[in-house]
């Protein structure tokens, strides 16, 4: 899943070197949290958030895959 969030936010940005992905496990959920430079973060939210909510849409349904539930936090 990391690797996942690490690629979708990697071809968004303007500046791929600055994009972190944190992972956080628990028994059976996941908090992703991904961190990216301060000039990309209106391309990484989106218009209303549509990119963001693309971005967990796309996450969570790979997650299905594993049984487990994936929340990704985009922190500044």
């Amino acid at each position: 899943m990391k690797e996942l969030v690490e690629y979708i936010a990697k071809s968004i940005v303007d500046y791929p070197d600055d994009v972190i992905v944190n992972e956080v496990e628990g028994n059976k959920s996941m908090v992703l949290e991904l961190k990216v430079n301060p000039e990309d973060m209106g391309k990484v939210i989106g218009k209303q958030g549509r990119i963001a909510k693309a971005i967990r849409t796309v996450v969570s349904a790979a997650a299905i895959r594993e049984n487990k539930r994936v929340l990704v936090e985009i922190i500044q």
